[in-house]
């Protein structure tokens, strides 16, 4: 059974249309850096780039004064102890050298536990991948509950979803979107180009196969881990998952 209480989280990948989203299941004592790697996992992230976590602390507050019919003005003076908290992978001093106005320093996310951060339904995080091409999963705990009957090995799980993910080093949101275009049109130049680039001839963005994510839920995080913690370079095995080199049983 399920020991520690179960977190229903939904991600949206933002400023993307149609909508690329997931409802997925979680146990509420992994780490920020767990999260993360399940969310790259979830939105076909291949763990080539920098990532962190945006928390702005006041708007979670507000959130959850608004449960308890609360308002900010109760609170004088109360928002000058909230900032944005930073979390995410963390190689070295050179990463936190710089910290932005209203901001707190970056901290490890492999340190810090998910339930510190996110304690309240309606709390939110952004995500954000690949500074370069800037990806940002918004990130919002819909349901806190226990299930005696839940193994948790069996989590974590995705529920639903829609939309294939993103496309490594395309140029975010704007590249996707010309992929996409791409392989609806099936050919031309750009079509013949991805299909180069990309190794396939068929690539549907707006399907979400489900069954195939739980199946890399159980394995590609546990491999971004060893990455990311670790500095590990990846066995063959794991590289012919992250491929989807395999039959699934």
């Amino acid at each position: 059974m399920a020991s520690h209480p179960i977190y229903q989280i939904y991600a949206e990948l933002e400023e993307y249309e149609p909508k690329i989203w997931r409802r997925f299941e979680v146990m509420n004592n992994i780490t920020m850096a767990r999260l993360a790697y399940i969310l790259m996992t979830l939105f076909e992230m291949k763990a080539n780039h920098l990532y962190n976590f945006e928390v702005d602390e006041l708007e979670n507050f507000e959130n959850y004064l608004k449960t308890r019919d609360q308002k900010i003005e109760m609170f004088e003076g109360i928002e000058t102890h909230f900032k944005i908290a930073e979390y995410g992978c963390v190689f070295g001093d050179e990463d936190q050298t710089y910290v932005a106005d209203g901001h707190k320093p970056l901290e490890d996310a492999s340190n810090i536990l998910m339930k510190r951060i996110l304690d309240h339904e309606n709390d939110k995080v952004v995500f954000r991948y690949d500074f370069g091409d800037n990806w940002h999963v918004k990130v919002i705990l819909e349901k806190i509950y226990e299930d005696q009957n839940l193994s948790g090995k069996e989590l974590p799980r995705l529920i639903e979803g829609q939309g294939y993910g993103i496309i490594e080093d395309c140029g975010g949101v704007m590249g996707l979107e010309d992929v996409r275009k791409a392989f609806k049109k099936k050919q031309g130049e750009e079509y013949e180009m991805y299909c180069e680039w990309l190794g396939v001839k068929e690539l549907d963005l707006d399907r979400c196969d489900i069954e195939d994510l739980n199946f890399r839920l159980k394995k590609i995080p546990r491999i971004y881990q060893d990455s990311y913690e670790y500095g590990l370079e990846p066995t063959k095995q794991s590289l012919n998952l992250l491929e989807r080199k395999y039959i699934k049983k």
